[in-house]
């Protein structure tokens, strides 16, 4: 329902993650009997999490690491990996930097060209180390960087950028469509990031074979309040997944959405699958990982841009293993760790036996659920300098 904006402007209510919440199931299930893994393509996979393309938390080995625990990690082909021979002196000149320097400094870094031999080696060195390699390209390089990954080995190439449509105009020349990059590519192309219902079937006609939502919420994102250009996650994910869910009922094809940003703890992602989503990207949260190359910081994509950076550096501190951060046992008490375990708890509470059932749960509008009763909690975490 509409509300207005002044006399005469309508405008939408929209819902993050946190002013939603779900609702146990009359009928329950075992949390030992719910299934996680979701498909991309011909591809299936036993977690439903994916490594963000961003250089604080994936490189060659977490992404072969990941692969082993049923999870995906994407390696941005156009970040540091790809762009020196030895990547670990930039990244150790990131994490030390001040403050006051680091916008300068990631510009500087970031000026260094894309070389092609790297991409072909970063791809084959995540394929010979026994992983699924995952692979983010912007629209402008794709033409030119999705060969030289497919041939490589690539399993799945991602087209991404902080806002994908498959239409785009400029005055400077036309650019390549997605769908004519999808249809010169043999493997699964998935694309985004996207947050309404038209985008989304433009993309999913395109010939997507999976579709990424979320414009700006994530932890070392800036865009929204640089651009003011954003949906909240749980509104944007219901939207996306309804258009995939009416493509499939025309098409017959199936493609899976995947929530990124705004997932720090199990009940985002418990939430962003029942609001439609297949799988979800995490950033920050893997960035917590002992094996991670940010160090205890991550910084998003944008975050170098030459004459606009839309991210920045925050410190995330180094909390456990991926495969504490995964599959558990937890250490920690926030929900920050054992994330698997606890959407399969949830799932089981809700009723769910898929991540397809979970797409059936209840859900309700409830922005005090977090704060509701916690007032010790939150008095000893201030107490604490926490």
């Amino acid at each position: 329902m509409s509300e207005f904006l002044g006399r005469t402007r309508a405008v939408r209510r929209t819902y993050g993650l946190d002013e939603i919440a779900l609702v146990p199931a009359s009928a329950t299930v075992d949390p030992l009997d719910v299934d996680l893994s979701w498909s991309v393509g011909s591809y299936r996979f036993a977690l439903p999490f994916m490594a963000s393309a961003m250089d604080s938390v994936v490189d060659v080995s977490v992404a072969a690491a990941l692969s082993k625990l049923g999870a995906l990690g994407v390696l941005n082909l156009e970040g540091l990996q790809t762009r020196y021979e030895d990547p670990e002196e930039p990244l150790e000149q990131i994490a030390g930097a001040p403050p006051e320097d680091v916008v300068r400094l990631t510009q500087r870094l970031y000026q260094q060209p894309v070389k092609e031999h790297l991409v072909a080696a970063r791809v084959a060195a995540i394929v010979d180390g026994g992983g699924t390699a995952v692979v983010s390209i912007t629209p402008g390089a794709a033409s030119r960087l999705a060969p030289v990954a497919e041939r490589a080995g690539a399993h799945i190439i991602v087209i991404q950028s902080t806002v994908s449509t498959d239409r785009h105009h400029s005055s400077r020349g036309r650019s390549v469509p997605i769908r004519d990059l999808i249809a010169q590519t043999e493997v699964p192309v998935m694309v985004g990031n996207c947050v309404g219902y038209d985008a989304a079937m433009a993309l999913l006609e395109a010939g997507a074979a999976g579709l990424f939502v979320g414009v700006g919420p994530g932890a070392a994102c800036t865009s929204r309040r640089v651009l003011g250009v954003g949906v909240p996650q749980a509104t944007a994910i219901a939207d996306v997944a309804a258009a995939r869910e009416e493509y499939h009922r025309r098409s017959g094809r199936y493609v899976p959405v995947v929530a990124d940003g705004g997932i720090a703890v199990g009940g985002d992602v418990a939430k962003a699958i029942a609001c439609g989503a297949d799988a979800v990207m995490l950033g920050s949260a893997l960035a917590r990982a002992e094996e991670a190359p940010g160090r205890g910081y991550h910084w998003g994509m944008a975050t170098p841009h030459a004459a606009l950076p839309r991210g920045t550096r925050v410190k995330v501190t180094r909390t456990g293993t991926l495969e504490q951060i995964l599959l558990g046992p937890a250490s920690t008490d926030d929900g920050s760790q054992n994330l698997a375990e606890a959407l399969r708890t949830a799932m089981g509470l809700c009723g769910a036996r898929t991540i397809a059932e979970m797409h059936q749960a209840e859900i309700i509008i409830a922005p005090t659920l977090g704060s509701e009763g916690k007032s010790l909690q939150f008095s000893q975490k201030v107490g604490q300098g926490r």
